[in-house]
């Protein structure tokens, strides 16, 4: 996608006129003991004049931060690294996701994956103001019921049921009309949204109506094979449906601009402490399992340790936390010992369990003009479109990448099951996501032309999220293996989501529009060992990482966190993010992180009432 043009670039949040507790060094601290500590999220300030803009949070921590300032008597500490978004265009235009710089990544890499030919991957997360909810493609799904009713069986705690955990989607979510204004009808059910909540979310809000139309209209044709849903965050996703995201008044609905925006940000009992890289938790003196300590640092040399009266909250995500739990002496004792860790609490699960689904994205020619090649390969067209967005927040760049989402069970008789046991979470959740776009899959297709595409995603085993025993510095990376394609079920179903959005854009509704495939995709299409291949070859992982400090019910044996979301045997320490999912949602991670954030924060506050 052609480049911004500087003249363009343009600070969109109100600059604060009165004076907010954020410090640059942790000499300016009035204090180093607080009611709770909260780690995690992605910050930085900017000064513009003589005032000074501060924003705080990743997806979980600002959740967790916001509810807890909410109650003045407590103190509140967060301790934050990496630059705002306030002048960050492509973490603001919603359709410049992709052109986002590696100056707003922890730029990690996975382990050779044994399932992709040894290939090290990159691994996206956020290293910006509200962390990945800053970077990722705003897609908004909550998953499927059955999803949160496993959860509950699970850690044998109803209150992450479906039902229960319904109100705190709502909580979150702010419904609110696209950019375009259009009402809406018909592509969702207003009854299953939250229109009070914090986070903006919204319906598409620029047309492709030459793809749009013929997406409905399979529907309509082939409603056995391609039944329409409604709406997929009301429980049941199965079927096609409109895409909904967290884009608000054409821009990016992050945790920053909502759960921690201007008013939020200033209150006098929270504090933020910038450029400060968490290393470890620590013991108290009195008592080894009880942690109320964090150490710190912000030069990766010099370390700093604040204190935590209440609680010490965990909220730096699937790799972040578990990275700081072991580097704690929180982890499987043999290992630890094994690379000269002290073990505090032998928790074996720490950085287990770590799932993501692994992504593969499939592209056609088409024979439309209407499509985002119209100015991705337009550098004159785009600049009137970034003009136009900058103007009125209309125009194509409004919006994320899809436009309709298709989730898809496999057939109850398909020979995989003869081997292996069915993964997802019931009967009405979905083993496959296609992603529908009009355009190339990943925005710089060659030879120029126009596009459709379809970018699939599956469920996927547990990986690990380890220490570099050769260099088991706390602030170095960690060691991430998703464990991609390491199962036949993975490669079975992945294998069938290509061929199924090879069926659908084959649908009667296409043949004007849809070309074929690109050659690489035609190529794979010719032989199941040349699509297993392409598969190996070409996917990439989603970055929808769950599991690595999974919550459990009391009484078992495995698990991180008890259905309180505290730390298994220990006190003062509690982890609220997405890491505490034991299995992937059947969709995107974002709404279901919050939501997880906006109950744990009801937790921690009915421990203290």
């Amino acid at each position: 996608m052609p480049s911004p043009p500087l003249a363009l670039i343009f600070l969109p949040f109100s600059v604060l006129a009165r004076a907010v507790q954020v410090y640059e060094d942790v000499s300016q601290l009035p204090t180093l003991s607080y009611d709770f500590v909260v780690v995690g999220g992605r910050a930085s300030h900017l000064c513009l004049g003589s005032a000074l803009t501060l924003f705080t949070g990743g997806t979980a921590g600002g959740v967790v931060t916001n509810r807890l300032t909410e109650n003045p008597s407590w103190s509140v500490l967060v301790l934050e690294a990496g630059p705002s978004n306030a002048d960050v265009l492509e973490a603001i235009v919603p359709l410049l996701v992709f052109d986002i710089s590696a100056e707003y990544s922890w730029n990690y890499s996975t382990t050779p994956q044994s399932g992709m030919n040894d290939a090290v991957l990159a691994y996206s997360r956020g290293h910006i103001l509200g962390g990945s909810s800053s970077t990722n493609a705003m897609i908004y799904t909550r998953g499927s019921r059955d999803d949160f009713d496993r959860f509950a069986n699970i850690t044998g705690d109803s209150g992450w049921s479906w039902d229960n955990m319904l109100p705190y989607f709502f909580k979150n979510e702010k419904w609110t009309a696209p950019a375009d204004g259009h009402s809406g009808a018909g592509e969702f059910d207003p009854a299953v949204h939250g229109h009070n909540g914090v986070n903006s979310v919204s319906l598409s809000g620029y047309p492709w109506p030459a793809s749009d139309t013929r997406i409905i209209q399979t529907t309509k044709d082939l409603p056995n094979e391609w039944a329409f849903v409604l709406d997929m965050n009301a429980g049941v996703n199965l079927g096609v449906g409109w895409l909904q995201s967290t884009i608000g008044d054409g821009g990016r609905s992050s945790s920053a601009t909502s759960y921690l925006g201007p008013q939020y940000i200033s209150r006098p009992n929270l504090h933020i402490l910038v450029n400060a890289q968490v290393s470890r938790v620590l013991q108290s003196t009195e008592n080894s399992l009880h942690f109320n300590a964090v150490e710190f640092s912000q030069d990766q040399t010099t370390l700093y340790t604040v204190t935590a009266s209440k609680e010490i909250v965990l909220s730096a995500g699937a790799i972040g936390t578990p990275h700081i739990l072991l580097n704690s002496g929180i982890g499987n004792k043999t290992t630890l010992e094994s690379i000269g860790i002290s073990t505090v609490l032998d928790l074996p699960s720490v950085g287990q369990n770590f799932s993501d689904q692994p992504v593969t994205s499939n592209t056609w020619f088409a024979s439309s003009n209407d499509t985002l090649e119209s100015f991705t390969q337009n550098t004159t067209a785009f600049e009137e479109d970034l003009v136009q967005w900058n103007e009125t927040r209309t125009g194509p760049l409004v919006d994320t990448v899809a436009t309709h989402l298709v989730y898809i069970r496999l057939e109850s008789n398909s020979t995989i099951f003869e081997s292996f046991e069915d993964p997802s979470a019931g009967p009405q959740a979905p083993h496959i996501e296609l992603s529908l776009n009009p355009g190339a899959g990943k925005l710089d297709v060659t030879p120029a032309g126009h596009f459709f595409s379809s970018t699939n995603a599956i469920v996927s085993p547990g990986g690990s999220i380890t220490l570099n025993a050769s260099d088991p510095n706390p602030f170095n990376a960690p060691l991430i293996d998703p464990a991609l394609f390491t199962s036949e079920f993975d490669i079975f179903a992945m294998k069938i989501a290509i061929l199924k959005s090879e069926e659908f854009l084959s649908a009667s509704a296409w043949k004007d529009y849809i070309i074929g495939p690109v050659d690489v995709l035609a190529a794979a299409l010719v032989s199941d060992a040349a699509l297993e291949a392409y598969i190996r070859n070409t996917s990439i992982p989603a970055s929808h990482c769950v599991g690595s400090a999974a919550m459990s019910a009391k009484s078992a044996n495995w698990g991180v966190v008890d259905p309180d979301l505290r730390v298994k045997n220990a006190t003062g320490l509690r982890i609220v993010d997405a890491s505490v999912m034991p299995f992937g949602p059947s969709g995107h991670t974002q709404a279901p992180t919050y939501a997880v954030a906006e109950r744990g924060s009801d937790l921690i506050k009915a421990s203290w009432a």
